[in-house]
């Protein structure tokens, strides 16, 4: 697999593995908009990853499974913080058929080193819904440790929800091989 920046061209792609996907990412996602798969909708969400890119404050990824070159997920760092802080925060979202394949692992074992070592980050985090098994084993398995539970945190899918807050050191961080 590999990642790249979202582009215009893949707003096909995009619309499609998500519309295949609606029931499977809805659960975990903030409630989806009347118009969350139009062309104008994904437009304005290539310029704000553009921007988040530019200012340094986020850094937006689609992944592609390299046999085939499809879309399968996407995946980024958002509210990056320099300075004291050095962090940032990791979303992700799988399309149905390709969850449980490993691919998201793949895609967080390149992210996590470029954070840490291109980015000079310290700190990186990410939030999971209790209930959502298959997001905390990801994370366990990938070194990431449980720190806590953020009460009512997000708004996802209409509704506040508890979050665990998963954290990942930099100093603590040891690669694990890849497959393919």
């Amino acid at each position: 697999m590999r990642l790249r920046m979202p582009m215009g061209r893949d707003y096909a792609e995009w619309a499609a593995l998500r519309a295949e996907s609606r029931a499977f990412l809805e659960p975990w996602e903030p409630r989806w908009a009347s118009d969350e798969l139009s062309h104008t909708s994904f437009r304005h969400r290539l310029r704000r990853g553009k921007h988040e890119y530019e200012q340094g404050t986020g850094v937006p990824f689609f992944i592609f499974e390299t046999a085939e070159g499809r879309l399968v997920g996407g995946i980024s760092l958002s509210n990056i913080r320099h300075g004291v802080a050095q962090s940032a925060s990791i979303g992700y979202w799988m399309g149905e058929r390709y969850a449980g394949k490993g691919l998201m692992h793949d895609a967080l074992q390149q992210v996590i080193p470029f954070a840490f070592d291109r980015l000079s980050l310290h700190r990186l985090e990410a939030a999971c819904i209790p209930g959502n098994t298959r997001s905390m084993r990801l994370l366990e398995k990938a070194g990431f440790q449980r720190e806590g539970l953020l009460r009512s945190y997000l708004r996802i899918n209409g509704v506040w929800q508890d979050h665990h807050l998963y954290a990942l050191i930099a100093g603590e961080y040891q690669p694990l091989p890849r497959r393919g």
